[in-house]
């Protein structure tokens, strides 16, 4: 499967319970920056373009801990930035796993074989290893030679050891659906627990503007990458709701939930989403879902919207849309046998 059971179940227990009280809005997944320096300069990336004071900066374990308590959240990714650079990050994913969250350490894999004696085996634990395609494609997008190689070396040792480790993969402009296919052939034979695709979203501040994906081409794009799947002649595992694959296909149509996956940093909650700061940023996680016009947001709402289908703003409503019917759910549970 490519989600561990326990976390299927705790998931589903979660939005149900959500559901019974009569929520409209809450998060399934917090989207953790513990810091936005890293050791990278990734060509897509507007995290690290920040002043160098900025970029200085690193959350206490404490405040990740009130954050994930305040959000409540079963699931939480540390992202960044790069956070095995943080000096605390051990405690940090220790002390959300013993608060049972299922914790998605985001990580571009470099550090990683140096520091995993760090880190022991737990069901609430994954790596999620980040690689935009084959060799020389990954290390054009990161912008540096040999961190493909280090990855893949990284990603062995973590399954060596018995980790759960995922990968995490950013579709740009221009990016061939035949190299796709022999890039998840790739990490397949890794051994890795399942994968995790989306198309890059247009950060203002990303150093190289003419690589992202429009609406459309974007469709099209994932319906050729997905083809061989869909005609019974590959078997990809994808850390994804199988209705998020098919909105990326346009076998879909779903808005946005930008509380889905609410996003806590040293600047504090940043409105609406994960990544755009359109709205400023919040004090507390109760004055972003209570102060923040959400109906502004989302697929013909907003020009900075208009382009988007990313996972962290679509997952969360193809999750929700999985459990709303028992034909729904039968067949996500079937898609992740």
């Amino acid at each position: 499967m490519a989600l561990s059971a326990k976390q299927a179940a705790s998931v589903a227990a979660y939005i149900v319970k959500q559901k019974l009280k009569g929520n409209k809005r809450y998060p399934l997944v917090l989207m953790l920056e513990p810091l936005f320096r890293c050791n990278l300069e990734c060509v897509g990336c507007g995290k690290i373009q920040h002043p160098e004071e900025t970029l200085k900066r690193v959350l206490s374990p404490e405040q990740c801990f009130a954050a994930a308590e305040e959000c409540g959240a079963p699931v939480v990714s540390v992202a960044g930035g790069e956070p095995l650079i943080h000096p605390q990050i051990r405690d940090i994913v220790y002390g959300l796993t013993d608060r049972k969250k299922f914790v998605y350490l985001c990580t571009n894999a470099i550090l990683l074989e140096k520091k995993i004696d760090q880190f022991h085996p737990n069901d609430y634990l994954s790596f999620s290893v980040h690689l935009d395609g084959l060799r020389e494609h990954h290390d054009h997008c990161v912008d540096r030679k040999g961190t493909f190689d280090k990855a893949v070396a990284a990603i062995k040792e973590a399954k060596r050891r018995g980790f759960r480790v995922t990968t995490n993969t950013t579709v740009f402009r221009g990016h061939k659906p035949e190299d796709l296919h022999a890039f998840f052939d790739e990490v397949m034979g890794l051994g890795v627990d399942g994968m995790v695709i989306s198309p890059g979203y247009s950060y203002e501040k990303a150093p190289q503007q003419d690589i992202f994906l429009e609406r459309e081409k974007t469709k099209e794009m994932f319906r050729e990458a997905l083809r061989p799947m869909r005609e019974g002649k590959k078997k990809w595992t994808f850390n994804l709701s199988p209705f998020f694959l098919e909105f990326l296909e346009g076998k879909r149509e779903y808005q946005c939930t930008p509380w889905g996956s609410p996003n806590f940093s040293i600047l504090g909650w940043q409105r609406p989403c994960y990544l755009m700061s359109a709205g400023g940023y919040a004090k507390s996680f109760k004055e972003l879902m209570e102060d923040t016009d959400w109906d502004r947001y989302g697929t013909g709402r907003h020009p900075k919207c208009a382009n988007c289908m990313v996972s962290c703003g679509y997952e969360p409503t193809a999750v929700n849309d999985s459990l709303s019917s028992v034909p729904k759910m039968m067949k996500a549970f079937k898609s992740s046998l």
